[in-house]
């Protein structure tokens, strides 16, 4: 079998994800291919076939046009084929020209399946996989379906009538994107993130009630991760006279970031909360051995690997009641949920975790590294990627 999987670039050593799936698929016997706009110089997982140059230099592209167009010869028909669906779409010469240059990469494949890793990234090209004779994939992600569509209503419309099968990290996304125009008659898979346990450092014991606390929270500083909601309730902690530090690690625009650090000084917080910025992959981990609680505010997540990532290393972890959190978390089992948009729900539950004898703390932790370790490992992600495949 012969698989595409189309991203805007090579996944860093971190991404587990497309790591994970490359490797498994490898060791299947897929012959596995990766279609991207640009490479890491440190990935060498699989083969990666780069995207048609543009350049803003006019003497340039019109060269690259011209070398394109040569290379897509020997595959005139899958070019013809291409053509002639994009015509019935309604797509016009100019448009069709450009169309054909940015997906001769995709033209020129020989593939069973071709893979969007991502539904934005088959925004433009998607009849290339009924053009080359392939099946089409695509997976759902957060902001696949939880926020480019806001700002572009009906923006799948074709995509939802050329995909073959989806895949989503969350039962919540699909549910969404049905709401979004997706038939319930496609064929779909949930196949959520999953932890490489072995990587993960051994927790730190958790303090006791009288010593100050850490909370940690991961997240890109935009407004979709409910950062202000966090600092809202760390000022109701402070109030409480609960000794905390919280570090938020991530960075973001800079809009955000100022807003988010005038308000945590307008809450009298200078002290209690650290912006961390962004820290490379064992700098967080090193974060979150030390940790006493995890908090994820989000408005809304598709699934959050941070999360899966702080149970998997045992950390009482509190995550908002919103989007695909609540298959993350078993709630008052493996961590909590909390009403989300609500900072007085939040600073409630962290006052109840605290007040939590350490025997149920320690269940608690063991309870989620137990449900990780389970259900959201390597290897079960990996046999769920090869079976999603035979159809």
């Amino acid at each position: 079998m012969k698989i595409g999987l189309v991203l805007s670039q090579t996944p860093g050593y971190s991404e587990t994800f497309f790591n994970s799936k490359i490797r498994g698929l490898q060791r299947s016997g897929v012959d596995i291919r990766l279609y991207s706009q640009s490479k890491k110089d440190d990935f060498n997982l699989c083969p990666v076939i780069l995207s048609p140059r543009v350049s803003s230099n006019p003497l340039l592209q019109p060269w690259f046009f011209l070398k394109e167009f040569f290379l897509l010869l020997p595959h005139l028909s899958a070019v013809i084929r291409y053509i002639n669906l994009e015509r019935k779409e309604g797509t016009g010469i100019l448009q069709l020209f450009k169309k054909t240059y940015l997906n001769a990469h995709l033209l020129k494949a020989n593939l069973d399946w071709l893979h969007f890793g991502f539904a934005t990234m088959a925004l433009g090209s998607e009849t290339v996989a009924k053009a080359i004779g392939a099946k089409m994939a695509v997976s759902f992600r957060g902001f696949d379906i939880n926020v480019y569509p806001i700002k572009h209503p009906e923006c799948y419309k074709n995509l939802w009538k050329q995909v073959d099968k989806v895949h989503s990290i969350s039962q919540y996304l699909l549910h969404k994107a049905i709401s979004l125009g997706l038939s319930v008659e496609t064929p779909f898979a949930i196949i959520t993130p999953a932890v490489q346990l072995d990587a993960l450092p051994m927790p730190k014991t958790i303090t006791s009630a009288s010593e100050s606390i850490k909370i940690v929270t991961i997240a890109r500083l935009t407004w979709i991760k409910g950062l202000d909601v966090a600092i809202a309730a760390m000022g109701i902690l402070k109030e409480k006279d609960i000794n905390f530090t919280y570090y938020i690690i991530g960075d973001g625009d800079q809009n955000y970031t100022e807003r988010y650090k005038f308000m945590a000084y307008e809450l009298g917080l200078k002290e209690e909360v650290v912006f961390c910025g962004k820290l490379s992959h064992k700098e967080v981990l090193e974060h979150l051995t030390t940790a006493d609680l995890y908090v994820q505010p989000s408005l809304n997540e598709g699934f959050c690997n941070a999360v899966l990532e702080a149970q998997a290393m045992g950390k009482l972890t509190i995550a908002s009641n919103v989007g695909g959190l609540p298959e993350n978390i078993v709630d008052g089992k493996t961590g909590w949920l909390f009403e989300n948009l609500s900072p007085e729900s939040l600073a409630q539950q962290v006052e109840r975790v605290l007040a939590l004898s350490e025997t149920d703390k320690k269940t608690i932790s063991q309870n989620a590294q137990k449900r990780v370790m389970e259900e959201f490992n390597i290897e079960k992600q990996q046999s769920e990627f090869i079976n999603f495949y035979e159809m």
